[in-house]
């Protein structure tokens, strides 16, 4: 597993902007109906990663506005809860997952979820380029950490959600609080009554959580 040093993985030098997946109207990455956006390219390595065909940032199809446009009217439909951003590694392809992150904003504000799986650890992204702070601060949730194979587990996922309307998990809810969203930059102690570790899954297997479909063997909606 490659450990980066602080924006050594700048997204402009690697990102080819390909996609290598779009599957829409899922239940598999996460909470609710999701469409979930698979973008190539990753230089972490991780030993047991499920879709290593996805590491390749020549990877899949380009991203077109024919795309997008389908991926916005997917998200319109009442009964989809958001978008989850997987890979490959969204960080390291900015220009797309900001592009699509920010128009999903513009049109839906927090009425739209937006989820990311990462490679990168929470502080790691703390000290990056300001293309994948911004991106960090459009989400809701990141699932975050490099692939670590023990008896076959995944890694943590801590999640944050504002208190109003949100569902809590309450399973091995820890201290560590993840706070993502336009409000990261203003956030003051006194107002972490206002959030809500929603979920905190240890050692979960990824297969049962979505966000490691095996893109190898499964028909591309791309295709």
């Amino acid at each position: 597993v490659k450990s980066p040093q602080p924006q050594e993985g700048v997204a402009e030098k690697y990102r080819k902007d390909k996609v290598a997946d779009y599957k829409p109207f899922n239940f598999v990455d996460r909470e609710g109906v999701r469409c979930s956006i698979y973008l190539s390219g990753c230089l972490f390595a991780c030993e047991g990663c499920y879709n290593k065909i996805v590491q390749n940032f020549d990877y899949g199809i380009a991203y077109t506005t024919e795309l997008e446009e389908q991926i916005m009217a997917d998200l319109r439909q009442p009964y989809v809860q958001g978008l989850t951003l997987l890979g490959g590694e969204p960080f390291l392809n900015t220009k797309v997952a900001l592009r699509l992150a920010r128009r999903i904003r513009a049109e839906f504000g927090r009425t739209k979820d937006i989820w990311g799986w990462t490679g990168y650890y929470w502080d790691e992204l703390a000290s990056e380029s300001e293309d994948k702070q911004e991106l960090l601060r459009l989400m809701d949730v990141l699932v975050d950490g490099r692939h670590e194979l023990e008896d076959g587990l995944a890694p943590l996922l801590v999640a944050v959600e504002r208190r109003e309307g949100s569902n809590a998990h309450d399973r091995n809810v820890v201290a560590r609080v993840l706070v993502l969203g336009e409000e990261l930059a203003h956030l003051h102690l006194d107002e972490l009554e206002d959030l809500l570790v929603v979920d905190h899954v240890a050692l979960v297997e990824r297969d049962d959580q979505g966000g490691n479909a095996d893109l190898a063997g499964e028909q591309h909606v791309l295709a």
